[in-house]
């Protein structure tokens, strides 16, 4: 369960950024130069989908690398814990401190169908992690995802998971944004019961399967979620730029498989652009 609830809160944070050039459709980079004795690897994650099948040549990446960075250590025993001390409104807050009552009437209705909960018992936990809770009902088939592959590849290899990122890293990302604009994402998908959602990701889901990273970004960016429209800055470009010595730190000790969310990889501040411009070449890789 906190794998799957970690990963929800990760697919909240796939987010997008203005393009710098026409990147060819690839979810899987070559990391090369600039001192790199060898290339490590760069593979856009979908974090929740139908099919997180591992195709050959994330396969041969798989293989050509010593260990598996992932945006968090997702195999942190320590996690669930950690994300515990986060959950909940500070200071006696609840959901009522900041929708209206027939607002929080839409949002108990949205719960006890779709998670079989009342919004009353769950009114204090912090709406970023009430949102996670309804990824999962946004597909309509068995969740998969790609981390957890990833994470049984590199303990059928005997490799070393980290991650660029803690749970405290991503907990401090939206609570850095008003938790009025999450509140007021998490109403209209009460109000419209999740329709909106399920098609919207549908269609990331179509688009993700054909790597066209460029255009992943172009639908994630939709003003309908507020909360990424009005803050980009914070949900993904600072990030991209925090990460960059990090993978440069893994990378320059040994050949690594990095997965981040596709909506990292382009764009001007996308971590194609920004590695490229550390001085690397960065190119899609195919066997």
């Amino acid at each position: 369960m906190k794998r799957i609830l970690s990963l929800s809160i990760v697919a909240l944070l796939s987010i997008v950024a203005t393009y710098a050039q026409k990147l060819e459709n690839s979810t899987l980079w070559k990391i090369e130069g600039n001192g790199l004795e060898q290339p490590s690897y760069l593979f856009g994650t979908i974090h929740l989908t139908c099919d997180a099948t591992i195709e050959a040549d994330v396969q041969e990446a798989l293989d050509q690398t010593s260990r598996i960075v992932l945006e968090l250590d997702m195999d942190d025993p320590n996690m669930s814990l950690k994300m515990m001390k986060g959950t909940y409104l500070p200071d006696g807050q609840t959901a009522k401190d900041f929708v209206s009552e027939e607002d929080f009437v839409a949002l108990d209705s949205l719960f006890t169908k779709n998670m079989g909960m009342s919004m009353k018992l769950i009114s204090n936990v912090k709406p970023f992690f009430l949102t996670s809770m309804l990824y999962p009902k946004l597909i309509d088939c068995p969740m998969q995802s790609f981390e957890l592959e990833l994470i049984k590849i590199a303990k059928e290899q005997n490799e070393e998971i980290d991650g660029l990122e803690t749970i405290e890293d991503q907990m401090k990302v939206f609570e850095d944004i008003p938790l009025e604009d999450q509140y007021a994402d998490l109403v209209r998908m009460a109000k419209e019961n999740l329709e909106y959602d399920k098609t919207l990701f549908a269609k990331m889901l179509d688009v993700y399967k054909s790597e066209d990273i460029e255009s992943l970004l172009s639908i994630m960016d939709d003003e309908s979620y507020q909360t990424v429209s009005d803050h980009q800055d914070v949900l993904l470009e600072n990030r991209n730029k925090n990460w960059i010595s990090k993978i440069e730190d893994y990378a320059k000790e040994e050949p690594t498989f990095f997965g981040v969310g596709a909506g990292h990889l382009a764009g001007e501040n996308g971590v194609i652009n920004l590695l490229r411009q550390a001085g690397y070449t960065v190119t899609a890789f195919e066997l």
